[in-house]
Formats: C-alpha cells, structure tokens, sequence
C-alpha cells in the first residue's frame, strides 16, 4: 500500500488554509495544520473538516504553534517530518500592517524564516517549501504593463516589504543549501471564507445587508485601486502543482484580468438588483440609488493607504504553460459565490 503524503499547513484557519487542506485531503494526503493559541477558536474555516472534540478525522491533525516562535515551529517540524510544508501564515492585511509594522515584519517576514532554518537545521532533505508570496511586492507599477516572475519588486507597505524578504529568503535557501524552495507569487484572490476587513468581502457583505435594510452605507477607500481578482478555491491548486513540479521555482499566479474597486462595486450592486449612479469626485464622491436618490456607497479618508498601490495585473503564463495551471472562476462567477454565501446567513 502507498504511503500517504504528510503535508503540514502554517495558516490552516485562514482563508487559503481551509481550501488547501479541503484539495488535499481529496489528494489522499495526511494534514497537520498549525494554529495559534486564542481565547476564541478560530477554526470556523475548518470545522467541517476537524472534529476538535471526538477527533474523527485521522488524516487531519491540528497544532497549537507560532511562526513568531522559533522553539514551537522547528518543534513541530521534527516531530512531523513533512513530506511538503505550506506557509501561509502572516499578518495578511495590507492595511494593518501600517498599524503594527514590527509585529507584520515579525510573522510575515521571520516566519518563514524560521521555517527554512528549521528544514535547514533538521537537514530534511526531502522536505518541500512552498513560500505563499504576494502581489503586494510589485507595489507601485506603470499602468499599462503586467507583472511576472522577472518585474522588478517595488513594495509600498511593510506587509509588501516583508513579503519581499521572505521571497528573498526561500530563493538564498533554495540556492545556498539545496532545499526545494518554491515561491507562489499570488495576486489578490477572494471567496465566500474571505475575512470581513478585506475589500471584497466587506463591499459584498454591505450590499447584501443594505438590500435587506440591515445597513445604510458603506464606506470605503481608494474606488480606483485596480485588481487582479481570481477565487482562492483555484489558487490553492496551484500551490500543491508548484511543489509537484520537476524542479523548485518561483512563480505568478493570477488572472491577467483587472477590475477597479468602484467596477466591483457596481457588478455586486447590479446582482443584487441596486443601480447605482456615481457623482462628485475625489473624496466627495458617491454611489446613490437611482431607484430611491439615497447615498449607498461613501468615500471616507481613513481608509486610504499611507501608500497607495494604484494598479496591479499578473500574467500568469509561465504557470499557465508549465504547470498547466489556469484560473477555472470568472470575476463574474466569484462574486455570485460571495454572494451566495453572504445571503445564505440571512435566510
């Protein structure tokens, strides 16, 4: 009989986590996910997958741990021998981490630091890296031009910065000691598990609420910032192909389709039967309700980054030809998902 593959998740609570530990247990793998220790659970993501009380699941294992805590993660690490370790784990949201930059450079950044030693200081020859690396990096680029694995990184947060460092730090490793290190360098990508702080999941969540009558107004940001958008669900298939390919890599996941805030907006708002028409400029702009004349959508200032990242579009084409990976949901699609799951909750 073969023996199962053992894959080991930092970050399996989050959005990327569960969908990654739902492809993989389909791939006949053995999960362990790590998660950090907090009053509250956090595992709503997971529970269909986990039974944390009778344990009924043997091919699914979950972990207390902490990227930001040396000890646990080369401990873990030992005591798994993993055929594949996925780091998703970090401080993820661009905004936040203007916030708290230490605790972002910390987790992001020397996470997977800590990882890679790990693999290093255990010599787990056979162990395979996948680094989640991110959009974010590019940072400010012309607008006209795509980006792939050979654009030049130009990062305007310190989530962008770290992530930076912690691509940086999977290629010397790869490199220096042999390790097979890959980068997934992923642009933006949502679903119906998206956190509620994150654009798309808190304009899809608003609408649904202001056409029950459950909200009156959403406020948002930069309405111009353009995205490359795809659905998670099809991203975490391109992790596990980029660390089943011949060789380590690193690679651009994406799209190579863009839509600004304000357009995602309006598409949301049109499925839901809301019209909405745009008036004013800069920040005085705003989205009424043509039915009604009522203001639905506001510009609000605090919710501007301290650097802005205007425009980002990936071309995917080097994984598109040599994984033989490519995105399976339209934009169009995964807002009807969001959607679909946001309404559910209110039935």
């Amino acid at each position: 009989m073969k023996k199962k593959k053992i894959a080991l998740i930092f970050g399996i609570t989050g959005q990327d986590g569960s969908y990654l530990a739902e492809f993989l247990l389909k791939k006949n793998y053995v999960i362990h996910g790590v998660k950090r220790r907090s009053s509250s659970a956090n595992t709503q993501r997971i529970d269909h997958l986990h039974d944390s009380i009778n344990f009924t699941n043997k091919n699914f294992y979950i972990h207390y741990g902490d990227v930001t805590d040396s000890s646990s993660t080369i401990n873990l690490i030992n005591s798994i021998k993993p055929d594949e370790i996925y780091n998703l784990a970090a401080q993820s949201h661009v905004k936040v981490s203007f916030d708290i930059p230490e605790y972002t450079a910390n987790s992001t950044a020397l996470g997977a630091l800590r990882i890679l030693e790990a693999i290093r200081f255990l010599n787990l020859k056979k162990t395979k890296y996948y680094q989640a690396s991110s959009s974010e990096m590019f940072g400010k680029q012309p607008k006209n031009k795509s980006q792939n694995e050979n654009t030049k990184f130009n990062p305007m947060s310190i989530y962008g910065v770290s992530k930076v460092f912690a691509y940086h730090t999977t290629v010397f490793y790869r490199e220096a000691y042999g390790i097979f290190a890959s980068n997934g360098i992923l642009f933006n990508h949502e679903s119906p598990r998206r956190g509620p702080t994150f654009v798309t999941k808190k304009i899809v969540q608003a609408l649904v609420r202001i056409k029950l009558n459950k909200q009156k107004v959403l406020s948002l940001g930069n309405l111009y910032a353009i995205r490359d958008w795809g659905h998670a669900e099809d991203y975490v298939g391109s992790m596990w192909k980029i660390l089943q390919y011949k060789k380590p890599d690193d690679w651009v996941v994406a799209t190579n389709h863009i839509m600004s805030v304000k357009k995602f907006v309006t598409i949301t708002a049109e499925k839901l039967g809301i019209k909405i028409k745009w008036i004013n400029k800069g920040i005085k702009e705003v989205g009424i309700d043509i039915s009604n004349k009522k203001v639905l959508i506001k510009v609000d200032k605090k919710y501007f980054r301290a650097g802005e990242v205007e425009f980002l579009k990936g071309n995917y084409n080097k994984a598109k030809k040599l994984l033989k990976w490519k995105p399976t949901f339209s934009i169009n699609q995964l807002i009807d998902d969001m959607i679909e799951s946001e309404a559910k909750l209110y039935e």
